[in-house]
């Protein structure tokens, strides 16, 4: 603590300190000359698009018009554009590009005809567009097929019945329409055009599309070449160093005894106490979105009977999905806000006057805005709300779904709960240096927000290929690196409250996880956008950085085993039992689905060449379900466990609910991805190499029979997963709402979670 009022100096080297800064500094900067070339080398929108005689077939306006009637109904979370968003209908990129080449090829005289095919290959990879003059021409054929393709969408959305999993008569204004089938078009003609001076097109020529003469580019096969390189020789340097070096310094405290204090003798204060609402609402939000999740997937199996129901008449797939995914952000997020409000005072020795007062205030903004959204959201899609729909309605994004007003008032909410957390931690921070643990545990706080806030960068109206690269700061830079991060600093400070180990060895951990995470996460984020109209420089860095993602995801893995061993091993000891089993079996779920879902799945479909003939395809769910539900899900659960077994009275606390939701949940999951998500991807990534992906995302191939058989197989999963993993976290919540602990009427909390430490001294490192 304080001697004689000067600060706790820095309990590690200062090289981990430089070091970090280094990196983040480096990162940083790749980034933002990354963000420079996306808006250089983003596709051009034409002021106009006219036919070989000038006539304007649709201009600039026109297409961001159709984008918009594109986010606004939802459509990203129904199919696809660039292969980013939902799995169920198109890529209406491919679709268009696909359909209009076929046209092109029967306007040239047939698909008998190579003079046909050569033709229509020329006609789509030249490049027309006159940057001086803002104008993009397309050839008689080209013109012929769009004004055929607006037939075509019209009958697709104007669909009087639910035969596509989407609302009857979803869109049937005719200039809607129109500006639709040019946004179509426009993607279409980015994804076969060649890039200036350049062999290959502004996609670096994705989608897969023969008609087009569109294949891997050398850039595509060169860098997953090099990525596999960086991922083997990554791995064998860093279990080489760490084999040989000792720096995390476990050695010692195992050798140690840690007496742990009775959970029913742990005084809570008021704040802390609060902490069981939120964590009955988490309960009830992971409920909800378990069932939408459910319901999502049985579109897959049979898209126009729901048990009996035509579900899509009350809640199409599109406004199943968008809850889904927004439900799995906001379940798992209050879940930390609740964990980070109730550690605040254990760290800082102290909570504040009326700290419970400003908690459920928080609480009831997340409730205003996680119920509002949705019902935005709802209104948006049916298409109640006409004016302001960016705001208030359905905005469009997938993962950013939510209207501006409501994101704005979630970014507003974190930076809220940042301002709570620093009121509870500013006696501490005063006391020690801004490189320990106390600190981190705010920066990383204060990171939620900041980097959550870059989302509000994508805009509806803006250039498609820039709005996905802000979008994915949030989809992957704000979850991957710096919610890890967070989440590292948490567990760390269990463990030390907890007196398993050091706070000079956890801050080591830290130090060592900011490190190997955003070396390889940061620039790593570029592996979502290979194919957006990116330059192929993102390509190039994303592949290799998502490779080294990998690499300390397998060695965390490692030493998260001996990080949690430490825990057993000191319970065993112990003169009162090790109180957090089952959340520390939680944690080593985290490890396991952390290598698996995000490590090793993750690795699968980050291989430009894989990427190339997979995305949007079942494999991308397959690992965004086990790294999302497998890393974030079960980490929520075990920091949920951990927070309630001190709010819930010993004598009914139920370990018997929390053994059966950690099995139900992980086994519930491992059935999910193994028996249905895993081999449906596999299927359909054959199928596309094969037969095409225009082929591989319809719904044709979607709704064969043993697609929908391998579907049906992972309804007992999903069964297992809700009632025997999420109804007994549920209880357990609402025995902590039910049957409260008398909290401590002192603000002074100043306990820790152990008696003494007895035994060897621990080894510094």
């Amino acid at each position: 603590m304080m001697d004689g009022g000067k600060k706790r100096e820095l309990l590690v080297s200062k090289g981990w300190v430089q070091a970090v800064l280094i990196v983040l500094l480096f990162g940083f900067t790749v980034l933002g000359i990354l963000a420079y070339r996306t808006y250089t080398g983003e596709p051009p929108i034409p002021q106009k698009v006219t036919d070989p005689s000038g006539t304007v077939l649709f201009t600039g306006k026109d297409i961001i018009k159709g984008q918009e009637v594109f986010l606004r109904n939802g459509l990203m979370e129904y199919g696809t554009i660039f292969g980013h968003g939902a799995y169920l209908g198109p890529d209406f990129t491919t679709d268009y590009l696909h359909r209009a080449a076929l046209l092109s090829i029967q306007f040239y005289g047939g698909a008998q005809s190579d003079r046909a095919r050569q033709q229509t290959i020329n006609d789509f990879k030249t490049n027309r567009y006159d940057a001086s003059a803002g104008v993009l021409q397309f050839t008689v054929a080209q013109v012929a097929a769009f004004e055929r393709l607006q037939g075509h969408y019209a009958r697709f959305f104007g669909q009087p019945d639910t035969k596509y999993g989407l609302r009857p008569r979803t869109i049937t204004g005719a200039e809607q329409i129109r500006n639709l089938t040019a946004f179509f078009a426009w993607s279409a003609w980015a994804s076969s055009a060649l890039r200036p001076g350049l062999p290959y097109s502004y996609t670096n020529n994705w989608p897969p599309e023969s008609l087009v003469d569109n294949h891997p580019t050398a850039d595509t096969l060169l860098w997953s070449v090099l990525s596999l390189i960086a991922l083997l020789g990554g791995i064998g340097v860093l279990l080489a160093v760490f084999g040989r070096w000792n720096f995390l310094g476990w050695h010692g405290r195992e050798q140690q005894s840690v007496s742990f204090r009775p959970p029913d003798e742990v005084n809570l204060t008021p704040g802390q106490r609060s902490t069981v609402w939120f964590f009955l609402v988490m309960a009830l939000l992971f409920l909800l979105q378990t069932l939408l999740g459910g319901a999502t997937q049985h579109y897959r199996a049979d898209i126009s009977n729901f048990f009996g129901l035509d579900l899509a008449r009350i809640f199409p797939y599109n406004i199943t999905r968008t809850w889904h995914i927004q439900l799995a952000i906001f379940w798992v997020a209050t879940s930390f806000l609740a964990a980070g409000i109730f550690l605040a005072p254990m760290v800082a020795g102290r909570e504040p006057r009326r700290q419970s007062w400003l908690s459920y205030g928080l609480l009831g903004a997340l409730a205003i805005v996680v119920f509002g959204s949705m019902a935005g959201e709802y209104a948006g899609i049916e298409g109640w709300i006409r004016r302001d729909w960016a705001w208030f309605g359905d905005q469009g994004f997938e993962y950013l779904d939510l209207g501006r007003f409501w994101q704005i008032l979630l970014t507003l909410g974190l930076v809220f709960w940042v301002i709570m957390l620093f009121r509870g931690l500013r006696s501490r921070l005063k006391q020690d240096h801004c490189g320990n643990m106390p600190w981190l545990f705010f920066f990383s706080a204060l990171t939620i927000p900041t980097f959550y806030a870059v989302g509000l960068l994508a805009q509806p109206s803006s250039e498609f290929t820039t709005t996905d690269f802000w979008r994915f700061w949030v989809v992957h830079l704000w979850v991957e690196d710096f919610l890890e991060l967070f989440t590292t600093v948490m567990v760390a400070y269990i463990f030390v409250l907890l007196g398993v180990v050091s706070e000079r060895v956890a801050l080591n951990m830290i130090y060592l996880d900011i490190l190997l995470y955003s070396a390889g996460g940061m620039i790593g984020t570029m592996h979502h956008v290979y194919f957006s109209g990116e330059p192929a420089v993102h390509m190039a860095l994303g592949a290799f950085f998502s490779a080294a993602e990998v690499i300390p995801l397998t060695f965390l893995t490692i030493e998260a085993w001996s990080f949690l061993q430490l825990g057993a091993q000191q319970g065993a000891h112990s003169r009162h039992p090790f109180p957090h089993f089952w959340a520390v079996m939680f944690l080593a779920a985290v490890g396991f689905w952390n290598f698996l879902g995000a490590g090793i799945f993750g690795f699968l479909i980050n291989l430009p060449i894989v990427s190339y003939y997979e995305i949007g395809t079942a494999l991308t769910p397959n690992h965004g379900h086990a790294a999302m539900m497998g890393v974030y899900g079960m980490l929520a659960v075990g920091l949920a466990l951990f927070c309630l077994r001190y709010a819930i009275p010993e004598k009914q606390w139920s370990d018997r609910a929390a053994k059966i939701s950690f099995w139900s949940l992980n086994l519930g999951l491992a059935w999910m991805v193994f028996a249905s998500l895993f081999p449906l991807g596999l299927l359909q990534l054959y199928h596309s190499v094969r037969y095409g992906y225009f082929d591989a995302r319809s719904l044709k191939y979607l709704s064969n029979s043993t697609n929908a058989l391998i579907e049906w197989l992972r309804l007992p999963g999903d069964t297992l997963f809700i009632v025997g993993g999420v109804l007994p976290v549920l209880y357990l919540a609402w025995l902590g709402v039910r049957s409260p602990k008398k909290h401590s009427s002192e603000i002074e909390a100043g306990e820790t979670l152990f008696t003494e430490i007895t035994g060897a001294v621990e080894s510094r490192g």
